[in-house]
């Protein structure tokens, strides 16, 4: 407590659970004690996280500095359960790029208009142009597990989607565009524990949907159509890349590490700096070995 210049102390504030703010650790790691601070206590692996992230977001940096000199195009899709944890990846990937040579896609449903129209072509205006990065949260794969699964399309409209798409991308990649394609998989349990913060936490509730609510109790018809869509869209030239999220720090860091190492930019650190875990970032080859394996069993699933 202090002073507030009228000669009365002030309350210390009520506690309250919060996270802090990330990387306030990091930024106050070599701050000394003092009557007007507070000491916070924190894990050492979460300092050793906001550590790395900041290495990589610096290494974000320049890749972007080259693809503004060279006009490369870069495209990255973000597909996977809810509340897997995309859009906080894409957050950390995006949190100190350049605004104007970076762009988010997560489009609402289609309006009377766009249901009308080829089901691409919506998706098409948002493809890069030289030197952006575009990152897709959520994209035209909507066709290929959230509408067949929620009864928002028709079976020929998923059977066609899942035939056209790979010809698009093959299309889009030998025009230039450097395409990722991630799948974010998260377990049920943990899911659930997620959906649970949604509703507790004012700050997240804009996220919860009527789809959310059901999220769980689909969840066995979501993974045969995962199942689906990794055999028909798994390609050599746009191949999907499996993203274990159940620890989400882990997930960010690992995820930029794979777009990283796999990109050449001026200034890249060494490729075993770069090296993601491969516990956490799997083939999408791997991931459907591991389905046939187990489909009988759904249990052994990853999410």
């Amino acid at each position: 407590m202090g002073d507030n210049g009228n000669g009365k102390k002030d309350k210390k504030p009520k506690a309250e659970k919060v996270k802090l703010q990330e990387l306030t650790a990091l930024s106050n790691i070599d701050s000394v004690e003092d009557k007007d601070k507070t000491a916070i206590w924190i894990k050492n692996w979460h300092l050793a996280y906001e550590f790395e992230l900041r290495r990589l977001q610096v290494e974000l940096m320049k890749l972007q500095k080259s693809m503004k000199a060279n006009g490369m195009r870069l495209l990255l899709i973000f597909e996977g359960r809810d509340a897997a944890g995309k859009g906080g990846t894409i957050k950390r990937f995006i949190a100190h790029l350049n605004p104007r040579y970076t762009r988010v896609v997560a489009l609402i449903k289609p309006n009377e208009t766009e249901q009308t129209q080829w089901y691409f072509q919506r998706y098409i205006s948002h493809l890069p142009s030289a030197g952006e990065i575009v990152f897709f949260d959520r994209s035209w794969y909507n066709r290929a597990m959230v509408e067949p699964v929620m009864g928002f399309c028709t079976d020929v409209q998923n059977k066609r989607f899942l035939k056209d798409v790979p010809l698009l991308e093959e299309l889009i990649v030998k025009d230039g565009i450097k395409l990722f394609k991630f799948y974010y998989s998260v377990s049920k349990n943990i899911q659930k524990e997620r959906f649970e913060s949604r509703r507790e936490d004012p700050l997240k509730q804009y996220k919860l949907s009527p789809v959310d609510n059901l999220a769980q109790k689909y969840w066995d018809q979501y993974s045969l159509r995962k199942f689906q869509m990794l055999q028909e869209t798994n390609r050599t030239i746009a191949p999907w890349t499996i993203i274990r999220s159940d620890n989400k720090k882990m997930a960010r860091i690992n995820c930029i590490r794979f777009v990283l190492s796999q990109l050449d930019y001026e200034g890249k650190l060494p490729d075993k700096e770069l090296k993601p875990d491969p516990e956490i970032v799997v083939s999408g080859i791997d991931e459907l070995r591991h389905m046939e394996e187990n489909l009988m069993q759904p249990d052994k699933l990853y999410g």
